[in-house]
């Protein structure tokens, strides 16, 4: 069997320890826990009668077994784990565990909500004691488990713990995990005053999961320690389904990665089950990578925005010791935290979703609405809907708070916001009767992204709506570009007064200098206004502008020209080899069913590439499929867009089949943008080749 090489980030171990320790023993017949490896404290195999029994109770009302304490995880748990920034290297011991906890405190994030200090896996030594307990790696921490405990507790915090609902850990090196040892870990981990235990679910002998994790659940109910209990099974066995007398949350995915493809797919994953969560038993979409470094600070907090959307669980997974202020700033939002721990616990549900534009809208326990507006795309949306929508009653205006701009603002109805790519706008918004207090809200966009070929002049147009009651008094658009470059407006950019429901439109001409290099270059647009009361608001949109060189006259390889945005779900995209899947240059010749090509490009589901073409191309070419470093595994799907329109799609292929020709029409296209979806089934081993890709120009 190939290992995968991501098994660094445990997907790949768990499905082929945990999965074939399960297919093994299926296969054998074998559902239960072996007796050679059972213990004293460990139950004997639940028989089909006795499940039969249990279920029949249930039905008729009954409780057969304990449930956990009350009262626990009322709103989604916040914290800290190490996983994500340090996994099982040695930075993670006894000194970190203590420096997080510090800087709870002198950081502000236990004000703003943040209490557990988590351990992740590799936190004990391979082997148990003599007596069967659990033992402390020395050398991580010296002074053991409970001293850190305390310390996290003097703190004014809480501490969790970490172990798998089988006989070892997710870990190569096979740390004991807690089947058939449930009582004496629970109450090992009692004795320590640990209050959260996640519990995962590598090297579980197949044993039903329900029965591993309500075993353990019965154990920390027999200690009388008040312990919240985190459900990792990663979703196999729909826990949303079954879990809410078992544990107060359940992973709902498999593992998340510090990358924008991963966050983006498990928050699909998620949202659908919002049914499901409630306080006390939350969906749980796994932790936060916000701060280790993978994904831009607009991504970042698109993860932060979803996750409180959907009541998630906010478990910090970057070391504070070494985030930047923008990391904090993230963290301690406020305004969204108090979405996240709204008391009526409604996950976000999505109104609305079109290519790439999503409303997510959460209900909350004062009768305000959360409104998520998310990008998905790669190029600037304006994404809208309207008070009556969102749910909210009829009202003459409506107090709009935007939640990371801390600002607020009033409609007379419109929801909406031009959002940058890859970026959320969230607000908060309630029926109002003092809403004419509050400036006009006003809404600024641009009709597209500014390409600019250095020398020549490009045109963009820009948008200033005012989507309130009341005018924006002195408005004054400025759109601002690098130093030597020219900006000039080619209409008005001012206005003494736009009345509430008017738009100011702009005609700019830009032009970068002769010489400037290719890339992206910021370019916000500002307006800056006045309200009746005589506030002054300044709202400003991130945007930019990408100089470009033209392609050159007859054939070219894709490889050869430079792209204008490029996202991939694994590594970056490579030129001429497969992708490799982790650093830049770790990708081999391209090959599909076993045909090689010299040239072309090496990607990983889901991902995007474009190009730009300037209107001077008239078809695109490729032969595509699966490279055949994945072996058999893998499903993608290819598609070719020019200016926002398909004109191209390949169903969906697997690793087993051959090289598929791609041939589009895009003459007349600014942009050319190649895409591969992951074919419906997730992105596990969906390595995929643009080979022999060419434009014809």
């Amino acid at each position: 069997m190939r290992v995968h090489i991501r098994t660094i980030h445990r997907r790949g171990r768990r499905r082929i320890v945990g999965a074939l320790s399960a297919a093994l023993l299926c296969t054998a017949g074998v559902t239960a826990l072996p007796a050679a490896a059972r213990t004293p404290d460990a139950p004997a195999p639940a028989t089909a009668t006795a499940t039969a029994t249990a279920t029949d109770a249930r039905t008729a009302g009954a409780d057969p077994a304990p449930r956990l304490p009350g009262g626990l995880a009322k709103t989604p748990p916040m914290g800290f784990n190490n996983w994500n920034s340090t996994h099982c290297r040695a930075e993670f011991n006894e000194e970190m565990v203590k420096g997080i906890a510090d800087l709870f405190v002198t950081k502000g994030l236990k004000d703003a909500g943040y209490r557990y200090v988590n351990l992740d896996d590799c936190w004990a030594l391979p082997t148990r004691d003599g007596d069967g307990k659990l033992v402390p790696d020395p050398k991580r921490f010296p002074h053991g488990i409970k001293a850190v405990a305390d310390y996290v507790h003097a703190k004014g915090l809480k501490f969790g713990i970490y172990t798998s609902a089988g006989i070892k850990t997710c870990n190569e090196a096979g740390f004991p995990g807690g089947l058939g040892h449930e009582k004496s870990d629970a109450q090992q981990f009692a004795d320590w005053g640990v209050d959260y235990l996640k519990y995962d679910n590598c090297n579980n002998l197949g044993v039903d999961a329900q029965q591993r994790y309500r075993t353990m659940r019965d154990a920390l109910k027999a200690t009388g320690r008040p312990i919240v209990y985190s459900i990792c099974e990663w979703g196999e066995n729909k826990p949303w389904e079954w879990a809410s007398d078992v544990g107060h949350l359940w992973r709902t995915t498999g593992d998340i990665s510090d990358s924008w493809s991963s966050m983006l797919a498990i928050a699909k994953q998620n949202l659908p089950l919002a049914a499901h969560a409630g306080p006390g038993h939350w969906n749980d979409p796994d932790m936060l990578e916000v701060g280790n470094g993978g994904m831009t600070d607009t991504e970042y907090r698109s993860h932060f925005s979803l996750w409180s959307m959907m009541a998630a669980p906010l478990l910090i997974g970057s070391d504070l010791r070494k985030a930047g202020p923008e990391t904090f700033e993230i963290l301690a939002n406020k305004d969204l935290i108090a979405v996240d721990q709204d008391p009526l616990g409604k996950q976000a549900t999505v109104l609305k979703s079109e290519n790439g534009r999503w409303t997510v809208v959460r209900q909350l326990a004062n009768g305000d609405r959360a409104v998520a507006l998310f990008n998905e795309t790669g190029s600037p949306q304006r994404i809208s809907t309207t008070a009556k929508d969102l749910g909210l009653p009829r009202a003459d205006g409506y107090r709009l708070r935007d939640l990371w701009q801390h600002r607020d603002t009033h409609t007379t109805g419109t929801v909406s916001a031009t959002v940058p790519a890859h970026g959320t706008t969230v607000y908060r918004v309630s029926a109002d009767p003092r809403w004419a207090t509050h400036p006009p809200a006003v809404e600024t966009g641009t009709d597209r992204t500014a390409l600019v070929e250095a020398g020549t002049a490009a045109v963009l147009r820009s948008t200033v709506r005012n989507l309130g009651g009341t005018p924006a008094k002195n408005l004054a658009v400025t759109l601002k570009a690098p130093r030597g470059w020219q900006v000039r407006a080619t209409s008005p950019a001012t206005a003494r007064a736009l009345p509430g429901g008017r738009t100011l439109r702009t005609g700019w001409r830009i032009t970068a200098p002769a010489g400037t290099a290719p890339g992206a270059y910021a370019l916000p647009l500002t307006a800056d206004y006045r309200s009746p009361r005589g506030a002054r608001v300044t709202t400003t949109l991130p945007g930019t502008a990408h100089v470009v060189v033209p392609p050159p006259s007859g054939t070219t390889d894709a490889a050869a020209l430079p792209w204008i945005g490029a996202t991939n779900g694994w590594g970056p995209v490579e030129k001429n080899t497969s992708v490799g899947e982790d650093g830049a240059g770790d990708g081999r010749p391209l090959s599909i069913g076993g045909t090689g090509f010299a040239k072309g490009l090496g990607v990983h589901a889901a991902s995007e590439v474009t190009f730009y073409t300037g209107g001077r191309c008239s078809a695109f070419s490729a032969r595509a499929g699966i490279d055949d470093e994945a072996g058999d595994r893998g499903t993608v799907g290819f598609e070719v867009w020019a200016d926002g329109k398909r004109v191209a799609r390949i169903a969906p292929v697997t690793g087993t089949d051959p090289a598929q020709d791609v041939s589009a029409r895009v003459a007349g296209a600014q942009t050319v943008r190649l895409v591969v979806t992951d074919g419906g089934d997730g992105i596990d081993y969906d390595h995929a080749d643009w080979a022999d890709a060419t434009f014809r120009c």
